[in-house]
């Protein structure tokens, strides 16, 4: 029998309060195939041991590195001249 989105929350909430986090993970997942469109059944089957959640300050781009590294020998450019700059030339 499938099960509802709120009765797999209420098993989420019970295995986390048991401790039991990966049982807890596994149901989460499941819960978000559901709100994404999958039904109850293909949602019990689906294996979600390989999804991976982005990390918070990644790029977007595979990386979770928080800044930007410059490549080997990359100088900062010179900053310009406050006097001159914004001045049209006549």
């Amino acid at each position: 029998m499938s099960k509802t989105v709120e009765e797999l929350q209420r098993d989420m909430e019970a295995a986390a309060r048991a401790l039991d986090f990966e049982t807890a993970g596994r149901i989460r997942d499941r819960i978000n195939l559901m709100r994404g469109g999958a039904n109850a059944e293909e949602a019990a089957q689906a294996d979600t041991s390989g999804l991976i959640r982005q990390q918070p300050g990644a790029m977007g781009l595979g990386t979770s590195r928080q800044r930007p590294i410059p490549p080997a020998g990359w100088r900062k450019p010179p900053k310009p001249d406050l006097m001159t700059s914004g001045r049209k030339r006549k």
